[in-house]
């Protein structure tokens, strides 16, 4: 590893390090997440993984021993890293983090193997034995070369811009909260008559539930029941639907734009699962009715991505897992009222990001103005 030159600087009056060398520098927390959040990218559009390590003391935080520890280890891997290597704050005052950019996809226990032999071996000469004893060492990969097909895609230690937003956000989130539950519960008093119509016909014309029940992928990765009215006869098989939507995804990764015609469609055409009944629930998005049950719960949101299904998730690159981090999935979006089943899902994922970096509490009143135009239309609606 090449060797820099390190001017050690004092961490007790809270000041960072100071520059390592005109190249280099300690981060603050902030640039050092948001470095976190570059290399995200860099790797879902290169599909070179990189590799995050995080250490920390070990001693009561602010105390002096974990400031002399702490500053003891940064002098330390700055003089042992690459100049490609990232070293900040991942945690201000508790916690050093080294981005290893530019890794080759191999085996993960001998990179991490590897690493930490480096890294031990270098500390064991810069921290005294308890310093070295109390240390704490934890390495995060992206993307994780492990279990890519896990339904739960969200490290924090990765994932920290998207885990703790902003105080701003945070007060927006809290507005955008307040109009789910306010709106979520007018609209199910209003449309009582209208479910209860809609229950009657699904329970008249074929036998089963009236409620259709399935596993979906909300934010952050984590899992609930998702309700729409059935629209299908019971015990039809998923598996047409699954390897259906797992071709599209895999097949949208090697295709260019060009290429996708009528077969680029979301949603399967001719579907003989659906009902008569069925097919007029779906053409008219009634179907989606009881979701506003969720809302109201806050496992959805009146607006944001389609929530995925979990086999659906096991076919994503990287890069659109972005969908199920970044917002909480809602009843309509982007894609219902400018694209629908028309779009391809690599353009389908795109207005879900285009959704969850633009939004505003009033792009979300615009979408639900434009919802029941889209729903009149039916384009795409299958």
């Amino acid at each position: 590893m090449t060797k820099l030159s390190v001017n050690r600087a004092p961490l007790g009056d809270g000041s960072p390090l100071e520059s390592m060398s005109p190249a280099r520098e300690m981060l603050k927390e902030e640039a050092f997440k948001r470095m976190i959040a570059i290399e995200r990218k860099r790797t879902e559009r290169t599909q070179e993984p990189f590799l995050l390590m995080l250490l920390e003391a070990g001693a009561p935080e602010g105390s002096e021993v974990n400031a002399k520890a702490l500053e003891a280890m940064a002098s330390a891997l700055f003089a042992h890293s690459r100049e490609t290597d990232v070293v900040g704050w991942h945690s201000e005052r508790t916690s050093v983090g080294v981005l290893y950019t530019g890794l080759e996809s191999g085996d993960k226990n001998a990179i991490v193997s590897t690493i930490l032999g480096r890294v031990k071996l270098v500390l064991r000469e810069e921290l005294n034995f308890n310093q070295f004893s109390q240390l704490q060492i934890s390495f995060h990969f992206f993307p994780d070369w492990e279990h890519p097909d896990k339904i739960n895609p969200s490290d924090p230690a990765l994932y920290p811009d998207v885990m703790k937003p902003g105080k701003r956000k945070k007060l927006l989130l809290f507005l955008k909260r307040a109009i789910d539950v306010a709106g979520s519960a007018v609209l199910l008093v209003l449309c009582a008559p209208l479910l209860l119509a809609i229950a009657a016909a699904i329970k008249v014309s074929s036998e089963g539930p009236v409620l259709f029940r399935q596993q979906r992928v909300g934010q952050y990765g984590k899992c609930f029941t998702f309700l729409k009215f059935r629209s299908m006869y019971v015990n039809s098989d998923s598996e047409v639907h699954q390897k259906f939507v797992t071709e599209l995804i895999r097949r949208d990764a090697v295709q260019k734009p060009a290429e996708a015609k009528q077969e680029g469609l979301y949603k399967l055409q001719n579907d003989r699962r659906i009902t008569r009944i069925g097919k007029i629930l779906r053409r008219t998005s009634l179907d989606e009715l009881p979701q506003l049950l969720n809302v109201l719960k806050g496992e959805m949101s009146l607006v944001g991505p389609r929530p995925a299904i979990p086999y659906e998730l096991a076919a994503y690159q990287p890069w659109h897992r972005r969908r199920v981090l970044e917002a909480r999935p809602g009843i309509t979006g982007l894609w219902q009222v400018e694209g629908r089943s028309r779009v391809r899902f690599d353009e389908m994922v795109r207005m879900d990001l285009r959704y969850s970096i633009g939004w505003t509490p009033w792009l979300d009143i615009k979408i639900l103005l434009l919802t029941p135009l889209a729903v009149l239309r039916g384009t795409g609606a299958y």
